[in-house]
């Protein structure tokens, strides 16, 4: 259709049967956000390319006092922020596995590639020690008050990082997996004619969707806002692909899927339960993946029936 050609793949999401409920006009994703002074300070040339050299990294930037506590973490970790879209649309991937089957209506990271993957994230914290769960209560703050090396968000973050004094940063693709497979996260707003719309206000809703989906009006929303271009027309141009800030999170773009979330809040907070168990009351990541995995199936069912 004349709709998956000019946007990226995450359009998909709004797609019933042959037709579109509303298209994205202003997009996010994720990407890897890494702190220059301290990358100078430890003498890193630049950052990880792969998940394995993500661990390498971060053990050269964490610091911890004479007691043994963190004073900076080589990554901020915590499902509460963007590390639940990572853990689910992209480590998951990335070890060989699938998060959820039938349009998002059944949880599968119950799996041999789901435990992989909470084994991986969990790792950072209780195997490499290069960050801790509630280190500065949130991720982003430690990010913005130079005590992390490494950070994982949004684009939405970019405006309030431009406006943190003194912090140089960069910006990267999320690694890799060894096999150089890489995955993202992304999530849009939407804009769509309502049914209510007759006659002359039906023709000038079109008049605006095509305008607002336009390659001009999405050019604006970057250099303006700061949201992604929805159309690789857009997204791709020689000047927006190599960005050295949008850049990465637009090429995260062309392999980034969009999870189609029941109650995102309860789903997040399912995933920040299981990492509490395996951090805090020390539970085998099978035994706590298999329960998370049944509450959001629950959660799920609920909704759908």
């Amino acid at each position: 259709s004349m709709i998956e050609d000019e946007f990226f793949p995450m359009v998909g999401a709004m797609r019933e049967g042959d037709s579109y409920w509303a298209l994205p006009t202003a997009v996010r994703s994720l990407a890897l956000f890494y702190n220059k002074t301290l990358f100078d300070e430890a003498g890193i040339s630049g950052p990880p390319e792969t998940l394995d050299e993500l661990i390498e990294t971060a053990k050269m930037l964490t610091k911890t006092d004479a007691a043994g506590n963190l004073t900076q973490v080589g990554i901020t970790a915590g499902m509460n922020a963007q590390d639940h879209h990572w853990f689910r649309e992209v480590l998951v991937r990335q070890f060989g596995g699938e998060p959820y089957l039938d349009d998002y209506r059944t949880v599968n990271y119950n799996s041999d590639a789901g435990m992989a993957a909470a084994a991986f994230y969990t790792g950072l914290v209780n195997e490499h020690k290069v960050s801790a769960f509630g280190f500065m209560d949130e991720p982003q703050a430690a990010f913005k008050a130079g005590r992390a090396g490494m950070h994982i968000d949004g684009s939405f973050r970019i405006g309030s990082l431009n406006k943190t004094r003194g912090l140089k940063w960069g910006v990267t693709e999320l690694p890799a997996n060894s096999d150089g497979m890489r995955s993202n996260y992304s999530s849009y707003w939407v804009n769509a004619i309502t049914t209510k719309a007759e006659g002359e206000k039906y023709d000038a809703a079109v008049k605006f969707m095509q305008y607002v989906t336009s390659d001009e009006a999405m050019q604006i929303w970057l250099d303006v806002v700061g949201e992604l271009p929805a159309k690789p027309s857009v997204g791709l141009t020689e000047a927006n692909a190599n960005d050295e800030v949008f850049g990465p999170f637009i090429r995260g773009l062309a392999y980034a899927n969009t999870t189609k979330f029941a109650n995102e809040s309860a789903q997040r907070q399912i995933l920040i339960d299981m990492v509490q168990r395996i951090d805090i009351e020390g539970q085998a990541v099978a035994d706590s993946i298999a329960i998370a995995a049944e509450a959001e199936q629950e959660l799920l069912n609920e909704y759908y029936n």
